[in-house]
C-alpha cells in the first residue's frame, strides 16, 4: 500500500524541475561569451576599450549596491547582472567616449532603468540599452564618433550603407574585414564572427535559446534581399548583416530573460519585430543604426506577447476565466 502521508511530505514546491543554474551562473556565462568580442575590440582598438569596460562595470555595480544600500535592501551585486550591464554599456559606446560619460550612463541603467522598477526581474526595458538610448540623447556628438581602424577611412560602414554608396562601401570596408571586424565602429559590434562564436557558446550552454537571435538576423537577411538597394542584393543583404549592432543585439540583449518573451512562440514573433523595426529604421529613420531601438520597442511589447502566445491550461473552465478577468 502506498504511503500517501510520506509521499506528500517527499513533494516539492513549484518549479518540480530544478537544476544546479542560478542568476549568477548565468551571468557568468554571458560575460565568458562576450570575452572574445571584447578581447577583439582591445587588440583593435587598445587599451582604452579595456579602460572603458573596467570603469563601465566598476560604475555598474557600484550604483547597484548605492541603491540597495540607502533603501535597506539586500545586496544582488553579487549576481553579476550589474557586471553584465556596464560590460555591455561600454560594447555598445565609442572606446573614446569619456569614462565620465559611461559612469552617467550606468547611474541611469541601473538607478532609473533597473532598480526604480525593482530590481533584478521587474525592470521591462534592457538596462544597457536605455542607456545607451540616453547617452545618445545627450551627448549625440560623442555616442556618434566611432573608432577608425584606417585614418583615411571615412565614414562608418553603417554611414555609407545608410547614404546607399555600395560603391564607397565595398571599396573601403570588404566583407571579409566585415565578419571578422577590421571596420570602424563599437569595440562590441565591429567583429561579427567573435559575436557568433559567443552566441554559439550562450546556446550550446542552454543559457539562451535559439529562436530569438535566428528570427532576428533571418528578418534582417530576408528583408534586405528582398528589398535591396542597389543591383546586387546579396551583398547588400551581407552588410546589413554584419554591419551594426545586429549581432550583439540578437545574441546577447534581445534574449534578456526580464524583458523578452518566455514562450517559444513568443521569442520567434519578438525576433521578428525586432528584425522588422531593425530594417525600417535603417531604410526611413534619419539615424543609420535601429538595433538599439527597435530591441527598446520589442521590450515595450513583450507583456501582450506572452499574454497571447502562453500554453492553453487545460482543465480551465474558459467562460469562468473571461469572468474573472473581468
Amino acid at each position: 500500500m502506498t504511503d500517501y502521508k510520506n509521499l506528500k511530505l517527499r513533494a516539492s514546491s513549484n518549479p518540480h524541475i530544478r537544476n544546479g543554474e542560478d542568476t549568477r551562473g548565468l551571468m557568468l556565462d554571458v560575460i565568458i561569451a562576450l570575452m572574445p568580442a571584447l578581447l577583439f575590440g582591445v587588440w583593435q582598438f587598445g587599451v582604452r576599450v579595456a579602460i572603458s569596460a573596467v570603469v563601465s562595470v566598476a560604475s555598474a555595480i557600484f550604483f547597484e549596491w548605492l541603491y540597495r544600500k540607502l533603501l535597506h535592501k539586500p545586496q544582488m551585486i553579487g549576481d553579476l547582472s550589474a557586471a553584465v550591464t556596464g560590460l555591455l554599456l561600454s560594447m555598445v559606446c565609442p572606446p573614446e567616449l569619456p569614462v565620465w560619460m559611461l559612469v552617467v550612463g550606468n547611474f541611469f541603467a541601473i538607478f532609473v532603468v533597473k532598480q526604480l522598477y525593482g530590481g533584478l526581474g521587474k525592470n521591462f526595458l534592457n538596462p544597457a540599452l536605455a542607456a545607451r538610448a540616453a547617452l545618445v540623447a545627450c551627448y549625440a556628438s560623442a555616442m556618434t564618433s566611432w573608432s577608425k581602424v584606417d585614418a583615411a577611412t571615412g565614414a562608418t560602414p553603417m554611414a555609407l550603407l545608410k547614404a546607399g554608396d555600395m560603391e564607397a562601401l565595398t571599396a573601403a570596408y570588404p566583407i571579409k574585414d566585415m565578419a571578422i571586424g577590421f571596420i570602424s565602429g563599437s569595440a562590441g559590434e565591429v567583429s561579427a564572427l567573435m559575436l557568433l562564436i559567443g552566441g554559439v557558446y550562450l546556446i550550446v550552454r542552454k543559457v539562451i535559446s535559439w529562436q530569438t537571435p535566428v528570427a532576428y538576423i533571418a528578418t534582417v537577411a530576408v528583408v534586405t534581399f528582398l528589398f535591396p538597394r542597389g543591383n546586387d542584393p546579396m551583398t547588400f543583404m551581407l552588410y546589413n548583416v554584419l554591419g551594426g549592432g545586429l549581432f550583439l543585439g540578437a545574441f546577447f540583449m534581445a534574449t534578456d530573460y526580464v524583458t523578452s518573451p518566455v514562450t517559444k512562440k513568443g521569442q520567434l514573433i519578438f525576433g521578428l519585430g525586432c528584425g522588422l523595426i531593425t530594417v525600417f529604421i535603417r531604410y526611413f529613420g534619419s539615424y543609420p543604426e535601429g538595433v538599439c531601438y527597435s530591441i527598446l520597442i520589442m521590450n515595450c511589447c513583450t507583456w501582450i506577447i506572452d499574454k497571447y502566445t502562453k500554453p492553453t491550461r487545460f482543465g480551465v473552465d474558459k467562460k469562468a476565466k473571461k469572468e474573472a478577468a473581468k
